[in-house]
């Protein structure tokens, strides 16, 4: 274990990243809920990754609870102190250790903490959460796009991938290892399941109640599809076409700019109001528009 742990990047007191990060600006964009729902997504299409989720998750019965998860531990590892990032951090890989089992649809043995999972599913992430914001119009140079997965690779090397595993910290590399993946991936009946609870998932209470929710909330799992590259489309059984691209952009950018019309306190979380707070509750900007082409 001792090993285990000197193999990981040190973390400062102050935390992994700065104000000045890449990581702070996508990460607080209104873009990640796109960009999240997508990683899920992708994610799936991994069958060991997936049979891991179906076996030892609880998302038919909770499948909020794992999008609250998923964006409590990005904002802890992103505007978290030292100690919050290491806590959220032993949390995972301790989860991590417990996970292990047989895909029933490939007979393949699996571990969560597998250094070749690993690395798929942070780069179906981090990379959902890149294509989301350029899409959606928060203005990211290609030198921006590199330096955020520069950035990332640290949170990757702490979850677990071990020094000698290859990382992409560039497009061009994430491009080149996800077209390494491919010949992997497929839609089992597991990952379709995972789909249709995306885009109905199960509500209660109040949401019951306010009709609009429910489509509204299929519009941006919708939108969350046409962001997944086409050849994952066609995985999930669903049009590929390059063609609707311009059309999902579009949608896109009119959620985000929605989100960015709510006020501040309901679209950020609990650890970047905490990290504004220690650092200066002036410093932030408003969001850096991209008005190109997507």
């Amino acid at each position: 274990m001792n090993g285990e742990r000197d193999e990981r990047p040190v973390v400062p007191a102050a935390g992994l990243f700065t104000p000045e990060s890449v990581s702070w600006s996508v990460h607080a964009d209104p873009s990640m809920l796109l960009g999240g729902l997508r990683a899920l997504l992708l994610q799936a299409l991994h069958p060991l990754a997936m049979a891991g989720v179906a076996q030892h998750s609880a998302f038919r019965e909770d499948p909020w609870g794992r999008l609250y998860r998923t964006a409590h531990f990005v904002g802890a590892v992103t505007y978290g102190t030292g100690a919050q990032v290491r806590e959220a951090v032993d949390r995972v890989r301790r989860i991590h250790r417990q996970v292990h089992g047989t895909d029933p649809e490939t007979g393949r043995p699996y571990r969560a903490d597998d250094p070749e999972l690993l690395t798929w599913v942070h780069c179906a992430e981090v990379g959902s959460f890149l294509t989301a914001a350029r899409r959606s119009g928060l203005c990211l140079s290609d030198r921006d796009a590199d330096a955020y997965l520069v950035e990332q690779s640290r949170v990757a090397r702490l979850i677990g991938v071990p020094a000698g595993h290859r990382v992409p910290s560039s497009v061009a590399e994430l491009d080149a290892y996800t077209e390494s993946v491919r010949p992997l991936l497929r839609a089992t009946p597991a990952a379709r399941e995972a789909l249709r609870f995306a885009v109905t998932p199960p509500l209660r209470g109040w949401a019951l109640l306010a009709s609009p929710l429910r489509p509204a909330w299929a519009a941006l799992v919708g939108c969350a599809v046409g962001l997944l590259p086409p050849w994952a489309r066609r995985l999930y059984g669903l049009p590929g076409l390059t063609i609707t691209d311009p059309l999902v952009t579009a949608q896109a950018r009119i959620v985000r700019q929605a989100a960015l019309r709510m006020p501040r306190s309901w679209r950020e979380g609990p650890h970047l109001v905490a990290a504004r707070r220690r650092h200066d509750p002036d410093l932030w900007t408003a969001p850096r528009e991209n008005t190109g082409s997507p």
